[in-house]
């Protein structure tokens, strides 16, 4: 069996300026999905990212 190493994963606080509908819109879906707000901005930010259309 493998042993379980728990990890701590680099994580950096920030702040941002967001539109207040943009951020409603945040808010229903983190609670829809049973997310907190920062766990929800950031699965969208990693999807945004990997489905970038690449331009060379």
């Amino acid at each position: 069996m493998n042993n379980f190493k728990p990890v701590k994963q680099d994580k950096v606080v920030i702040s941002i300026r967001i539109d207040a509908d943009l951020l409603k819109m945040v808010d229903k879906s983190s609670i829809k999905y049973d997310l907190s707000r920062n766990e929800f901005i950031v699965q969208c930010i990693d999807y945004a990212l990997k489905n970038l259309e690449k331009t060379d």
